[in-house]
C-alpha cells in the first residue's frame, strides 16, 4: 500500500527568540479575548474537573484559560521554549497546568486518559498526521473528543488580510504576519484532506467546519 499521501514534511519546530516572538504577537488583547471565548465553547461539552490535553500549545493561552475554569490540564510540545513559555504563563496565572515536553506522534500517555484533546494552529506542522490522529484516539476515552483548530487552506489573501486587522498588531508585526500566514496556507489543510485523514485514522470520520482562515475538525472516539 502507498502511504505517502498520508505524511507530509515536519514542520521544524519553534524554539528561542522566534518562539517568543510568536508567543507575543498571540497575546494581544483581540486574540486573547478568542482564546476565552474558545475556552469557553469547549467548556459547555466538558463535564466538571474534565481531563484535558492540548497537543502543540505553543505558549499555553488556552490551556491557562482552560485550567482557570477548573479542568485538569496537560500541555504537551515538541519546543522546549515553548514548554518554557506555558509554564511561566501557568505560574503566573496562578492555574496548574501539567506541562510535558514531547513528541504529538508518540505522546507519553496511558490509554483512555483524557475527555478531550485539543490542537491549534499545529496540526499542519505534524509530518505524521495520521499517526497523531490515531495517538489522539487512544488517549481520549470513549466518547471524548479531539478539536483541532488551524488553518484552512481555503483561505483567501483577503481572509488573511482580515484575520490580521483584527489582531490589532503593529505594521511592522502585522507584515510578518501576513507574510508568514500566507506561507503557511501551502502547508494547511481542506476540508477534504481532513475528511481523508480521518477516514483512515482510529476515528474514522469527522465533522469539519470552514470558514474564512480558519477550519475547526472534531473528531470522537466511539464506544466498543
Amino acid at each position: 500500500m502507498d502511504n505517502t499521501h498520508l505524511t507530509q514534511t515536519q514542520a521544524r519546530q519553534m524554539e528561542g527568540a522566534m518562539a517568543r516572538w510568536y508567543a507575543r504577537q498571540r497575546a494581544s488583547a483581540p486574540q486573547l479575548a478568542t482564546v476565552r471565548r474558545h475556552a469557553a465553547r469547549l467548556a459547555g461539552d466538558l463535564p466538571a474537573g474534565a481531563a484535558v490535553l492540548e497537543v502543540a500549545p505553543g505558549p499555553g493561552y488556552l490551556a491557562v484559560e482552560l485550567a482557570g475554569l477548573g479542568f485538569a490540564v496537560t500541555t504537551l510540545d515538541l519546543s522546549r521554549t515553548f514548554v518554557e513559555i506555558t509554564a511561566e504563563n501557568a505560574r503566573q496565572a496562578g492555574v496548574r497546568v501539567a506541562v510535558h515536553h514531547g513528541d504529538a506522534a508518540d505522546p507519553p500517555f496511558t490509554d483512555g486518559s483524557f475527555d478531550l484533546v485539543v490542537c491549534q494552529a499545529a496540526f499542519k506542522n505534524f509530518g505524521r498526521p495520521v499517526r497523531v490522529l490515531d495517538q489522539m484516539h487512544r488517549v481520549l476515552r470513549d466518547g471524548g473528543t479531539a478539536v483541532i483548530h488551524d488553518m484552512n487552506r481555503g483561505a483567501s489573501s483577503a481572509d488573511i488580510d482580515e484575520a490580521v486587522a483584527l489582531m490589532r498588531l503593529t505594521p511592522m508585526n502585522a507584515l510578518l504576519t501576513r507574510i508568514t500566514l500566507r506561507g503557511l496556507r501551502n502547508r494547511a489543510y481542506s476540508r477534504e484532506r481532513f475528511e481523508a485523514l480521518a477516514a483512515v485514522s482510529a476515528f474514522g470520520t469527522c465533522d469539519v467546519r470552514a470558514q474564512g482562515i480558519d477550519i475547526e475538525v472534531r473528531l470522537t472516539r466511539r464506544a466498543a
